[in-house]
């Protein structure tokens, strides 16, 4: 039986899985989880939780466990995982496909700060305080909030899936805890209500989390946009569909 190593922790990940299932009821599929959420949403197949130890690890387990293709389906932002998924198909001659959802375009209407990193990011926050405190709205994930700790003119609105630990939080932050998707009309009253100034967001694509830059193009906010790392070479889709075309080339 063919097996299937499927890296995720994503929705687009669960819908691919979900989709293969239907597609491919023969094949074994395993979704590997880093672990860092505590209650995710999962579709139903194996599941593997905990890091590999590297591509070496990652590279011992595609040959012990017999995988027959490797799809990266994790966060655009998880970079490190996906180079070491990369370079340990390479190694191992195992199959492996990118599965990551088109980035947002910016459009007409939208204000938006671009920064390669958090801590670019936060250089934005700090010149846009200059004239006025701000409040912001960091919306990048608890595991990147340290940069943000130091903005000495404002205060922070963290949303958040799970509690985030005190000491990931930047001094004063007030914490919302929610699960998207998330609706333009939801967020437009969310960020009148908590009198937001500027969005700090990860450019994460789909449409989850888009309602917050529809709601800051219609009020004409700011948003300071966290540019997405490269990824690693090998084939690259966008879409489950051409995931699925994939599996069904190479198996």
């Amino acid at each position: 039986m063919a097996r299937i190593l499927v890296l995720g922790g994503t929705d687009l990940a669960n819908a691919f899985v979900e989709a293969l299932r239907v597609a491919h009821p023969d094949l074994e599929i395993v979704l590997s989880l880093a672990g860092r959420t505590r209650n995710p949403k999962l579709p139903d197949c194996v599941i593997r939780t905990g890091g590999f130890g590297g591509a070496e690890g990652l590279a011992s387990y595609l040959r012990e466990e017999g995988i027959s293709a490797l799809v990266d389906a994790t966060h655009p932002y998880a970079a490190q995982i996906s180079a070491n998924a990369a370079k340990a198909a390479s190694e191992v001659g195992t199959p492996c496909l990118h599965l990551v959802r088109p980035a947002w375009e910016q459009a007409s209407g939208d204000n938006w700060h671009h920064a390669h990193d958090y801590e670019e990011a936060a250089r934005h926050l700090d010149a846009l305080s200059q004239t006025h405190p701000l409040t912001v709205f960091l919306t990048v994930g608890r595991q990147e909030l340290e940069p943000f700790h130091y903005l000495m003119n404002g205060t922070h609105v963290v949303r958040a899936v799970e509690q985030p630990d005190e000491a990931e939080l930047p001094p004063g932050a007030r914490v919302v805890l929610a699960r998207g998707p998330f609706q333009e009309a939801d967020e437009t009253a969310f960020l009148k209500d908590n009198a937001i100034d500027v969005i700090v967001s990860k450019n994460s694509g789909g449409t989850a989390t888009y309602g917050k830059i529809l709601a800051a193009r219609s009020l004409r906010m700011p948003v300071v946009m966290v540019a997405r790392p490269p990824l690693p070479e090998g084939e690259i889709v966008g879409d489950v569909e051409s995931a699925l075309t994939w599996v069904e080339r190479i198996l």
